[in-house]
């Protein structure tokens, strides 16, 4: 019987020792600076203009394809961007198992798939349960942006957000460095555009009755 062949991982690649244990902040990156997390990063365009703009910024791009990670690691290599790594695994699995807690400063969700049908909504990942895995893995204050050119998906998110209080939407800053993927420039040229939510982590404080005399 043939044993599987090992692959060594690429330059930029990050491979964890145990895919079963939730990580530390320092074993993805050890500087100590702010760690963004783009899950689902497709063909890496986004994320690696994210973190060429901002070095002062840790980034992991999560994507389970192999020739988008291949790309987006030789994308890395030649900007020279120490700050970005690239894991191939599942998105889903990744952000409940995987990411340290209270560990990410901004969380990235662009165009995942919106499974249209609607015997198939139970699989998109904007659900009450994901929310609060999101909301587990930010730091106080912590950005989750929620990016989708499908309008009945954003409309979805929107109804879910708005049972969910520990995610609070706000305008997406004006300010803001937002690059576009050449997916989103695709879709550009023919007609659709992007919706986009913006939404703060904030910690909600049970309630103290106070007794009375």
């Amino acid at each position: 019987m043939n044993e599987p062949r090992y692959r060594p991982p690429y330059p930029h690649e990050f491979v964890p020792e145990d895919y079963y244990a939730r990580l530390e902040p320092e074993d993805i990156f050890s500087n100590g600076a702010p760690l963004e997390v783009d899950l689902g990063s497709g063909d890496g365009s986004y994320t690696l203009a994210l973190a060429e703009h901002h070095r002062d910024r840790n980034f992991l791009a999560v994507e389970r394809l192999l020739g988008r990670v291949q790309k987006t690691c030789r994308g890395a290599k030649e900007r020279g961007l120490d700050n970005l790594k690239v894991l191939r695994l599942e998105s889903a699995y990744t952000a409940e198992w995987l990411l340290p807690r209270n560990s990410v400063s901004r969380l990235h969700l662009v165009c995942p798939d919106p499974w249209p049908k609607a015997k198939h909504h139970r699989r998109r990942m904007i659900q009450q349960e994901f929310l609060e895995t999101v909301h587990n893995l930010l730091v106080p204050g912590g950005i989750f942006i929620f990016k989708t050119d499908h309008e009945e998906y954003f409309e979805w998110a929107e109804e879910e957000l708005a049972q969910y209080p520990k995610l609070e939407v706000t305008p997406f800053p004006a300010d803001n460095f937002d690059p576009k993927s050449d997916f989103q420039l695709q879709w550009e040229a023919e007609g659709k555009s992007l919706q986009v939510l913006h939404c703060v982590s904030v910690e909600i404080r049970p309630m103290v009755h106070e007794r009375k005399a």
